[in-house]
């Protein structure tokens, strides 16, 4: 047999990868139990698609290019909106439970900066935590698919500039360092919140496969646009939980502690308005003391059967939203930035490929529109395992999935001291708001640290993002989607595109943005 290909990650990205590859042999190296520790297991809203009456593909293009703040490829969303019903319809047969209307066709809400009602749910607010556990219960049943838990991921092995495989720690990440070759690998690691203090974000989403295919080499794109959700509930958890989009969506309203419905002067949308406006304005908000409180009271009528999830995070906190507002925040939520990656997940190392949050296709622009995230990763994963498939290949043996290991349940790597400094960096100087001196200050701090732990290479992963992050944020002069700049507060059309460099070009950089 051939050398078996090897996914990074368990999450959405990576396990409909794995399923659509059938029949080829496929490794999947996660470090927490597959569908444990993946962002899309926590995804309240659902999957955009373009799947009811008066809906049109041609729409679902057009808001995506408007969130995107003009830097959108538009022939990567028209592609991906167009495959969306299909992806849907796959996720139907591998047993996801969308729900549906009284005539049997599937039931849609709408979100923020959507001009129609495409987001496919699964009851209200539970469709990432549905998606997952079909998912995860179709591998288990699949006969060509070896799933390896426990395993970390380390470093990218290349022979001839070629990805030939992965060297990963089994047993939690703590055992020996171990070669696993492969025909092709894939990343699905997963995004960056972790990287902040304040995040929606599962412990495993500190970008470290972003940082290991950095060092490999690898081309990134637009590595400073992190996107905010404007509406984590504020009661001091981590990861902080979620007040999905959705319930703005359905009328809740954003006030202030003296009652002031803050968005409507700000956005003619008000609370419907594109992610990063929501977010600056409940940022100011609490800079400024005020406050800033969901209002769930008049809208929802049956919030506990509609949004399940987030009344059991409100119930956990002694809030009760039918009588009181609930706090919120901005967090660390999404990733537009990544690896960058052609129309079918190929990244510029031959052999190595990427898809989900990880990566970067230019499909979300400067500012993701709502629920186009969970959408991605089914599509690019789906065309990845296309091109693969189309280069033939023997399938798995009979005993292939015989030979998986399973995981302990909890092996979430916790913070050190020196990914606490770190978080406490990005927040504090690559968050909501930002400017050349903070950034300064945080790239001078990701170099000492990189100083200090130069012999740990998972946290050296982890640094790499953060730097790439901090020098992709300091060449844009503008501010623009989720990347706005207090010193450079206007759009400039000259940054009216997208943004690529490799570590070796960051890293010339740097000298000179900490001499300046």
């Amino acid at each position: 047999m051939t050398a078996p290909i090897l996914i990074i990650g368990g999450g959405l990205a990576g396990l409909f990868c794995a399923l659509k590859l059938a029949p080829r042999p496929v490794t999947i190296l996660a470090a927490a139990p597959i569908g444990r520790g993946a962002s899309s297991a926590w995804a309240q809203a659902g999957i955009a698609a373009a799947v009811s009456p008066g809906d049109t593909i041609e729409s679902h293009v057009n808001d995506t290019i408007a969130a995107g703040d003009g830097i959108v490829d538009e022939a990567i969303i028209a592609g991906m909106a167009a495959e969306a019903s299909d992806r849907v319809h796959d996720l139907l047969e591998f047993g996801v439970p969308f729900d549906r209307d009284l005539e049997g066709q599937l039931a849609v809400s709408r979100e923020a900066a959507h001009s129609h009602s495409r987001i496919v749910r699964v009851k209200g607010d539970m469709a990432g935590r549905a998606i997952m556990q079909a998912l995860v219960e179709a591998i288990r049943k699949a006969a060509h698919v070896r799933v390896l838990e426990g395993y970390v991921a380390e470093e990218l092995v290349t022979d001839a500039g070629r990805v030939t495989g992965v060297i990963a720690r089994g047993e939690a990440g703590q055992g020996e360092r171990e070669t696993l070759r492969a025909s092709d690998v894939i990343m699905a690691t997963g995004g960056v919140g972790h990287l902040y203090a304040v995040t929606t974000n599962p412990t495993e989403a500190r970008g470290g496969g972003i940082g290991m295919a950095a060092r490999a080499g690898a081309r990134m794109a637009d590595m400073e646009f992190v996107q905010f959700h404007p509406t984590a509930i504020d009661v001091d958890k981590d990861p902080a939980p979620l007040a999905t989009e959705a319930l703005r969506g359905h009328g809740a309203t954003l006030v202030n502690g003296a009652g002031e419905r803050f968005m409507v002067p700000l956005h003619p949308d008000a609370e419907l308005a594109p992610r990063d406006e929501v977010a600056r304005g409940i940022f100011a908000e609490v800079q400024a003391g005020r406050g800033a409180f969901l209002d769930c009271r008049t809208a929802i009528h049956d919030f506990a059967g509609e949004f399940p999830t987030v009344h059991g995070y409100c119930a956990d906190a002694g809030i009760d939203p039918a009588t009181d507002l609930i706090p919120v925040t901005p967090a660390a939520h999404y990733f537009m930035g990544g690896i960058w990656t052609d129309e079918d997940g190929r990244t510029s190392l031959p052999g190595f490929w990427a898809c989900g949050e990880c990566s970067s296709t230019g499909a979300h622009g400067a500012n993701r529109l709502a629920s186009n995230s969970l959408l991605e990763a089914v599509v690019f994963a789906a065309r990845v395992a296309d091109a693969l498939k189309a280069d033939g290949g023997d399938p798995a043996p009979d005993d292939w999935a015989d030979r998986s290991v399973d995981a302990p349940d909890a092996i979430t790597e916790g913070d050190h001291a020196g990914m606490t400094r770190l978080r406490a960096i990005m927040s504090a100087h690559l968050g909501v708001l930002r400017d050349a001196t903070g950034m300064r200050q945080a790239l001078r701090a990701i170099v000492a640290l990189e100083d200090e732990t130069e012999d740990d290479t998972r946290f050296a992963n982890v640094l790499t993002t953060a730097k790439l992050i901090a020098i992709s944020a300091l060449n844009r002069t503008e501010s623009r989607g989720g990347h706005f700049r207090t010193d450079f507060p206007d759009q400039d059309p000259n940054w009216a595109r997208r943004t690529l460099l490799t570590l070796d070009q960051a890293e010339s950089a740097v000298e000179d943005f900490l001499k300046s």
